[in-house]
């Protein structure tokens, strides 16, 4: 079972206050990955497993400030792990399962 057909069972199956906690919970997690450069962060940190911002940086060529805010908010929300070593911040995926839902949307047919 896909990780589409997994969500959609799961809320046909909630009562509706079940209903609404999950879907706010949902739209959470959605509009805090609703940019490109998070998404791209997201698929390279699947591959990469761990990277600080330069390494991020080089592979987005995307300026380090910039990236930087965007790692912060994601870490804040829940998205990302960090990793102090020393000046350098690593940062990895918290939640693997951000990558099932970003191959859901590259794989239906509503994109």
């Amino acid at each position: 079972m896909n990780i589409c057909s997994y969500i959609c069972r799961k809320f046909q199956t909630m009562n509706e206050k079940q209903d609404t906690i999950k879907m706010e919970e949902a739209a959470y997690t959605l509009k805090a990955i609703s940019n490109g450069t998070r998404l791209c962060v997201i698929s390279i940190l699947s591959e990469q497993e761990e990277m600080n911002v330069s390494q991020l940086g080089e592979q987005l060529n995307c300026e380090q400030s910039l990236l930087s805010h965007h790692l912060t908010d994601m870490r804040a929300k829940g998205i990302l792990n960090c990793r102090r070593d020393g000046k350098n911040c690593y940062y990895s995926l918290k939640n693997k399962q951000m990558v099932q839902i970003i191959d859901c949307i590259r794989t239906c047919n509503c994109v």
